[in-house]
């Protein structure tokens, strides 16, 4: 029900957005030559043109619009839906501009896309509050289907107040019902508890509930078959939301595998096509990278070479995806035999074991170039959290809870915990805090972002050294 029905809305969404598209589209035609700011110089082209044109326009705001975030959380008010919906009008703009150029000889006007940005980017933001109003006409909140939540411990609380969080669904909650009668009477989340688990059938006929949600601590589960027994002459509409929350981390799941529901606990968002187009980038990106900075690099290790004795590269063992040991490659930076004293530690400010070149290597992020061939050979990845030493992390697993689960994904050159200021000898905790947020919100335009973020706020950091 929760599902279908938040689908159902955003379904309607994104098909009234891709109307706007093409009612902002055929409107910044008319404007530009019909009703012209700047007077026309070339003459009015022939809209079969721009028919042509407005077939890849809407594939391509059909596939932009909906990688831009617009429809995670669409009920949001206008303040939460402004930059999602200019981010997304401008890339899918930015995207068919550069379509035009495969279109040559034809000549576009760029005023039309002037126009169609802003057209576009006014009626989304217009379309969202008309939607939500007619929507909560269809599906009223106070006037909705009434639901009682069986239950009245902390689960059935968050039902409860997530319930309140999205409003599109149109249900109109009720009450509780408590497994202990003495809590009947009192209140849970706003609202009252109405009586016990054993009179569930009469209060959903007193009440007439038409939707029962059973959140159960798992303590409570063996009052369950009484419960189903009470409501099995009642028409009603019965859910369960099993006490697993709390369990659940990255990439839980809840799917239908031969007729049998499997609720995931935890899981990576990186499977099959999203998997493959991450690597592709990976493969192209460094690629590009490795033809850019060759020079560079050779430039480096000539200079590692004759500035101290030892080899160009270092390489060093770091643990990646699915906690598997690979080596490293790093432009040498140390004093051959660096750690034989002090062990596997973090580089420290004015560390006495760095080359002279190689302190301004680390200062510069530049030591990090020969990763590039770990991302080739599929070590690694572009974006990913940085890979830690195994000799740290088994120091570092026992003080951070759910430190592992960043190996659930493919180590990095940079990362959502880079570009934000966490690397190097900071804050273990808030860089781990960044690196599960990374792997639970990942998406191609993500991992995009933090790569354009990099040379910017990522490259030179107080912390390297």
């Amino acid at each position: 029900m929760f599902q279908q029905r938040l689908k159902f809305f955003r379904s309607i969404l994104y098909l009234g957005d891709l109307a706007l598209v093409g009612l902002a589209w055929f409107g910044a035609y008319f404007l530009r030559f019909y009703l012209p700011i700047l007077p026309v110089t070339k003459g009015i082209p022939p809209l079969s043109l721009y028919i042509m044109l407005f077939l890849l326009v809407l594939a391509d705001f059909a596939v932009v619009l909906p990688l831009s975030g617009l429809y995670r959380r669409p009920w949001a008010g206008t303040g939460h839906s402004l930059w999602p919906v200019l981010r997304g009008v401008l890339i899918g703009v930015v995207v068919a501009v550069t379509l035009t150029w495969f279109l040559r000889p034809y000549d576009f006007s760029r005023l039309v896309f002037l126009h169609f940005f802003v057209l576009l980017s006014l009626g989304l933001l217009l379309f969202r509050p008309v939607l939500r109003h007619y929507w909560r006409c269809a599906y009223p909140e106070n006037a909705g289907e009434r639901v009682l939540i069986v239950g009245s411990a902390e689960l059935a609380a968050q039902v409860a107040e997530n319930i309140k969080k999205n409003p599109v669904l149109g249900l109109s909650l009720v009450g509780f019902l408590a497994r202990d009668e003495k809590k009947v009477g009192s209140q849970v989340a706003g609202l009252t508890v109405l009586g016990s688990f054993a009179q569930v059938a009469d209060i959903v006929a007193q009440q007439h509930i038409q939707v029962v949600i059973i959140a159960l601590p798992l303590g409570a589960h063996e009052s369950l078959p009484a419960i189903l027994e009470g409501l099995s002459e009642e028409l009603v509409d019965v859910r369960i939301v099993p006490d697993l929350y709390r369990f659940m981390s990255l990439g839980s799941t809840v799917e239908s595998f031969e007729g049998m529901p499997i609720i995931g606990l935890r899981g990576s968002r990186l499977e099959g096509w999203p998997r493959v187009l991450k690597r592709v980038i990976d493969v192209v990106g460094s690629l590009l990278f490795v033809m850019i900075f060759s020079p560079l690099m050779a430039v480096i290790a000539i200079g590692v070479k004759l500035s101290s004795p030892g080899p160009v590269l270092y390489r060093q063992k770091r643990m990646g995806l699915d906690g598997v040991k690979f080596e490293m490659y790093k432009f040498r930076t140390m004093r051959v035999g660096a750690e034989a004293e002090t062990g596997p530690v973090w580089a420290k400010p004015d560390d006495p074991r760095r080359t002279r070149l190689g302190a301004i290597l680390r200062r510069t992020s530049l030591d990090e170039l020969p990763q590039f061939f770990n991302v080739l050979s599929g070590e690694m990845s572009l974006v990913g959290p940085r890979p830690e030493r195994p000799e740290l992390i088994t120091e570092f697993r026992s003080q951070i809870p759910g430190y592992m689960l960043r190996h659930m994904v493919k180590a990095g050159i940079t990362g959502w915990a880079q570009i934000n200021g966490w690397r190097g000898n900071t804050d273990l905790a808030k860089r781990i805090e960044h690196d599960l947020y990374y792997i639970e919100n990942w998406s191609l335009l993500f991992d995009i972002k933090i790569i354009l973020l990099t040379p910017f706020r990522g490259l030179i950091n107080p912390h390297a050294y």
